[in-house]
């Protein structure tokens, strides 16, 4: 995970990121914002039309169907920003027409964020134990496994799963693929 955002085009000769327009004096914050839009075509594009058409970096995104019976999704956005420019992303997002909500988890005391990880990891003995033994601390569960390789499956905090792959690297990592964030809020309300 980086300290802070990019500039776009990478090598820093490219147009800057809004990020380091005005502002930039601001210290940079991380926010987890739950979406919930109307499910029709085009939506999931426009919501993403508005980070890359101003600039705004996201740092993860999943969506999927919640509600059948209204067709409302979910879009769980990850992203990072100055005070004053996570504000205005919330208003653009609002004055998306199929936008009904904009949920700020990363400010609520009630906010739950979980993400699910695939980890294959290949090697035989010491590393094979070793590798077994951090899944067993980090509570993954071996989805699949062969005489030289494992699937671990691992779900909690963003941060846990870097660990988790981080210390498997020098044992034999092959592959990873993570879901991205998901969101919600303790309690009765929605959110």
């Amino acid at each position: 995970m980086t300290d802070a955002p990019k500039p776009l085009g990478g090598n820093g000769n490219g147009p800057k990121s809004a990020y380091f327009l005005s502002h930039a004096d601001q210290e940079i914050e991380r926010r987890t914002l739950a979406v919930l839009v109307d499910n029709e075509p085009g939506v999931l594009a426009r919501v993403v039309g508005l980070f890359s058409g101003r600039g705004y970096n996201i740092d993860s995104l999943t969506v999927a169907e919640v509600d059948s019976s209204q067709h409302r999704s979910r879009i769980t956005i990850v992203t990072q920003g100055t005070a004053h420019i996570l504000e205005q992303i919330e208003a653009q997002l609002l004055r998306i027409v199929p936008v009904a909500e904009v949920i700020d988890i990363t400010n609520s005391k009630t906010g739950i964020e979980r993400e699910l990880a695939l980890v294959k990891v290949a090697g035989t003995g010491e590393k094979r134990v070793e590798a077994l033994r951090i899944a067993e601390i980090f509570r993954a569960h071996v989805i699949d496994t062969t005489n030289e390789s494992f699937i671990f499956e691992v779900t909690g905090a963003s941060e846990k799963l870097t660990q988790f792959v981080d210390l498997m690297r020098p044992l034999g990592l092959v592959e990873v693929s993570r879901t991205g964030v998901l969101s919600i809020k303790r309690g009765k309300e929605k959110g």
